[in-house]
């Protein structure tokens, strides 16, 4: 038995972190290009924002749940119950490809071929943040993920620098594809540029290294405006400092704030490709970044770079902008040319490139009485 259309995917997503954000965006793609695609969400319910994303979208099915992830404390039974639900939806479904977004399933025996995407993991985030490997409690997530990127039948990553990490850390030996992340121009306007630094990102997730900018704020003569949750999912909360904070904003909001600032700083210790750099990029920012492999990748010369655990360089860098108004108006257009190149069609082009070569490579077998392990 085939699958039940040749242009159809199972297509899984967080909701808790960018890879929602990637999910969407493609989807909308591939719908364009006359895909059925059916969205299975995991790690916690659909925000009511989240939910307006995908309403009314012809084509598109979604399926939920709250199964833990496999980056979570205690997570291994949910994320084997959630391995038997998404096996459960591929045997219903019968989807022409897999494309998964969380590790760890790779390893299971789908029917369809499986397209994996490494978006980020814990041992690359624990080497960035903390210089040294992750400690004996991560073993059996790295035994895990090691089974689950060995399992697929392809694996991708959205940067070189991403891919690169999956050999040094699971002895991932495969071949790669880099799928970059794309945003929607026509989101992100850029207006009139106001006088503050903006940036977004989790406050109490020390890869941001929103602490850098909280320590230079009061030596600038502009405010920083950061957006973004001060509550981590296991319920501590970080209380900024120096640093006007906005909360969770809405897409919309996001892009009208963006829209409006001069500057997008991102000092990133850890940053796998940076969605929200590319939202601010679009919006004609002029780009302070981590000096980090990943964003040195996707930005070129569009932005500027200093090294995460240096303050003051983060200050001189923000100030010399501020200082320069003719230089921060040429950083923001190159940021925006940069940024431009990231659309959905190519996303899109790229993504479906890589599911016809796992479609040639071998069809679904729903045929056979697969079950999970």
């Amino acid at each position: 038995m085939a699958a039940e259309n040749a242009r159809s995917v199972l297509l899984t997503a967080d909701t808790v972190g960018g890879v929602w954000t990637y999910a969407v965006e493609l989807s909308r793609a591939l719908l364009g290009r006359g895909w059925q695609v059916h969205l299975a969400t995991l790690g916690a319910p659909l925000a009511r924002h989240q939910r307006e994303q995908v309403e009314g979208l012809e084509g598109l099915s979604l399926h939920e749940s709250r199964w833990r992830l496999e980056w979570m404390p205690e997570p291994w039974d949910d994320v084997d119950r959630a391995g038997r639900w998404l096996m459960g939806l591929e045997a219903r479904l019968r989807p022409a490809v897999v494309h998964l977004n969380q590790l760890a399933f790779g390893s299971l025996p789908w029917r369809a071929p499986t397209l994996l995407v490494a978006h980020s993991c814990v041992l690359s985030w624990w080497q960035a943040v903390h210089g040294t490997d992750a400690p004996a409690e991560w073993d059996r997530y790295r035994e895990r993920v090691g089974q689950g990127l060995q399992g697929a039948d392809q694996v991708a990553a959205p940067t070189q620098a991403m891919l690169g990490t999956l050999g040094r850390n699971y002895g991932y030996s495969g071949t790669g594809l880099v799928l970059p992340n794309a945003r929607d121009a026509a989101l992100f306007v850029p207006q009139r540029k106001q006088p503050f630094i903006l940036a977004a990102g989790r406050l109490w997730d020390e890869a941001k290294n929103l602490a850098a900018l909280e320590a230079v704020a009061p030596q600038l003569p502009w405010s920083v405006q950061v957006a973004g949750s001060c509550v981590a999912p296991d319920g501590r909360s970080r209380s900024p400092r120096a640093v006007q904070a906005l909360g969770n904003l809405s897409a919309a909001a996001l892009a009208q704030t963006m829209a409006q600032a001069a500057i997008y700083a991102l000092p990133a210790r850890y940053e796998p490709f940076g969605l929200s750099a590319l939202e601010a990029g679009l919006c004609g920012c002029a780009l302070v970044l981590g000096d980090i492999p990943s964003l040195r990748e996707v930005w070129g010369d569009a932005a500027r770079y200093v090294p995460p655990q240096d303050h003051e360089a983060l200050r001189q860098a923000l100030q010399a902008l501020i200082d320069h108004p003719a230089e921060r108006a040429r950083l923001g257009q190159a940021a925006r040319e940069r940024a431009l190149h990231f659309h959905p069609a190519r996303a899109a082009d790229a993504t479906l490139a890589a599911y016809a070569a796992l479609q040639a490579r071998r069809a679904p077998r729903f045929e056979e009485d697969l079950t999970c392990a």
